[in-house]
């Protein structure tokens, strides 16, 4: 596997490093004239230069023209800010419906320059071997993405079936990997807390290979569960939606990560826990988690959390540790980047701005990457075989009867469990309904915010479908929407308000390989494919991003009036996240992590 940019190791560029901090060498760059944004310190310093060698700093001083050779590179920073690239602490790259390629070459010109990825969505579907291939592709690219093994794949077993399951055996033979920096998170936590073999054993072999164990912490009991979470090892936590439970989690010796993604807006309920109780921030991380195309190419990535942690009050500079020093160290890699310091991987940002951190000039591994917004970077791909493409087996053509909700024998009303999506953010709500039945049957009920959901069987083609009801979309007349981006396992979920264009959308999704198609009155209005995995798409993420838009306009068309209301469709089977899921085995009440039936 040929990388690009690579980069030699820190003993392997020690000599030369030496050579040019002591005045012996020429640096291969310089860059002059800027103010130093100090990481480690906290501080700014004004009129310095900073040495690069090998693609790492070399030195950092207020003169360093003695370092110029003939060629050595110059740029002139003209007083702007000089601050390390930014970091992302957790997120998974295919909810940019992306590659990691495609997705490198969205977030570069934005200034991110690390990433630490858990691909548990490719991990689903296509187990162990599509891991490896997100780890292949990550390497080639000219940023640093580590790859988190996923952990969970069922995130919660016996209550899903996945296209693959991950083991034990698994996690530990991707510990040998080069890019493999430690474990997804652990959905699991019932699994954890009651001491599930299987569980521990994946934990036990990161900890073993000195790696990081990710956390998921999705349930707001802070009690006895949650410390029993803890002992079990996971470092840190993203699932935190108030200051109660980043407090929690920091006191118990984990890292908060505060997440802005397209849909969690969960930085601004947390932060107060700096702001104004002014906790020690080096245990806080700002993340995206998940971030659709349409979010990278109109407003930014670590960029944008960066700025809305300002806005929220937090000083620009604990605001910017958060996304740099304090993630890296939190990976056991302070010594390898995270800040501008002697030996550490060149990756810098210029901005001339520290509060609306205009994104100016963009340096990795000692190479300008990005000027003004713009990719000058190559992002090569990898060879995704046809295996990866071919995911989407639905067994049978399905029809609108496929998509009928019967009622008990004999009822003519019926009370109904519903899933009730809750903007912007995961969980949902458990809500009930009293529903006519009609020649046995009961129906979408536009009238009072009822459509249905069905959860399409897409990995081993039994042609399994499970129907349900869901409120909060707000949909009218006669629509259906289909996806085979859906959390966790990544089956297809069907929402729709009339059975037969359910039917027309799961043929169709069968049809082009996986990715998001939208009907109105008996046509297709707006699509976006996905072809690897029925995640993914390697076309440019401006042309997914385009494709997105249209989707979420005709969702709109559809009288959906939700904030990120795709996010909110492509969880309603993550079974992980209370109250009420869908998934391939039945309705799922998360708050006891049990199977439910539809009707009470």
């Amino acid at each position: 596997m040929e990388h690009t940019n690579t980069l030699k190791t820190w003993p392997e560029a020690a000599p030369r490093l030496i050579a040019v901090a002591a005045g012996r060498a020429p640096a291969d760059l310089v860059i002059r004239g800027g103010k130093w944004v100090n990481v480690q310190s906290r501080e700014i310093l004004e009129g310095y230069d900073i040495a690069v060698a090998e693609g790492r700093f070399a030195a950092i001083a207020p003169d360093l023209s003695a370092l110029i050779g003939p060629e050595t590179e110059v740029i002139e920073a003209k007083g702007r800010y000089m601050i390390p690239g930014l970091v992302d602490g957790h997120m998974h790259i295919e909810s940019g419906m992306l590659t990691p390629a495609e997705f490198a070459a969205a977030v570069i010109p934005h200034g991110t320059t690390t990433m630490f990825t858990d691909p548990h969505e490719i991990a689903n579907v296509l187990g162990l071997a599509g891991v490896k291939m997100m780890h292949d592709e990550a390497l080639m690219q000219p940023v640093n993405i580590f790859t988190q093994m996923p952990s969970c794949a069922p995130s919660a077993p016996g209550l899903e079936t996945t296209g693959f399951e991950i083991t034990p055996e698994d996690v530990a033979e991707a510990m040998g990997w080069p890019g493999i920096i430690g474990l997804g998170e652990m959905m699991n936590f019932p699994g954890v807390i009651n001491a599930d073999p299987k569980m521990l054993a994946e934990i036990a072999a990161v900890q073993n290979a000195g790696k990081t164990v990710g956390g998921h912490y999705a349930s707001p009991d802070l009690g006895a569960p949650f410390r029993a979470y803890v002992a079990g090892g996971p470092a840190d936590d993203h699932e935190g939606t108030c200051e109660a439970d980043a407090i929690a989690r920091v006191r118990q010796g984990m890292r908060a990560m505060l997440r802005l993604g397209s849909a969690w807006y969960d930085v601004k309920t947390q932060i107060t826990a700096v702001t104004e109780k002014g906790l020690d921030p080096r245990n806080f991380i700002l993340c995206t988690d998940d971030c659709h195309s349409g979010t990278l190419v109109n407003e930014g990535h670590m960029n944008r959390v960066y700025r809305h942690a300002v806005d929220c009050g937090c000083d620009p500079l604990i605001a910017l540790q958060m996304c740099t020093v304090n993630t890296a160290s939190h990976f056991g890699l302070e010594r390898e980047l995270g800040s501008i310091s002697p030996g550490r991987r060149a990756d810098l940002i210029l901005t001339s701005d520290l509060k609306t951190l205009p994104v100016e000039q963009v340096i990795a591994r000692g190479k300008t990457v990005a000027i003004d917004g713009k990719l000058i970077a190559e992002c090569p791909h990898y060879d995704w075989p046809q295996s990866a493409r071919e995911t989407v087996n639905l067994g049978k053509a399905l029809s609108p009867e496929d998509f009928a909700i019967h009622a008990p024998e004999g009822a003519n009303t019926v009370t109904a469990r519903v899933i009730g999506v809750v903007e912007n953010q995961a969980p949902t709500k458990a809500l009930t309904a009293e529903m006519p039945v009609t020649e046995g049957r009961v129906e979408a009920d536009t009238a009072r915010d009822l459509a249905q959901i069905a959860l399409v069987e897409r990995h081993q083609g039994t042609g399994g479908v499970v129907n349900g009801f869901v409120s909060g979309f707000g949909y009218q007349g006669r629509m259906a929407m289909g996806s085979t981006v859906a959390h966790d396992s990544h089956h297809m979920i069907v929402v729709g308000t009339d059975r037969e264009m359910m039917a027309a959308v799961a043929n169709r999704l069968g049809e082009m390989g996986g990715g998001i198609t939208v009907w109105k009155d008996g046509a297709e209005i707006a699509s976006v494919p996905l072809p690897i995995a029925g995640l993914m798409s390697d076309d440019p993420a401006a042309e997914v991003a385009q494709r997105a838009s249209r989707m979420v306009e005709a969702m709109a068309a559809c009288g959906c009036t939700l904030n990120n209301a795709y996010m909110q469709h492509s969880l309603l089977a993550l079974v992980v996240i209370p109250e009420i899921r869908i998934s391939d085995l039945g309705l799922v009440d998360v708050t006891r992590f049990e199977l439910t039936d539809l009707f009470e």
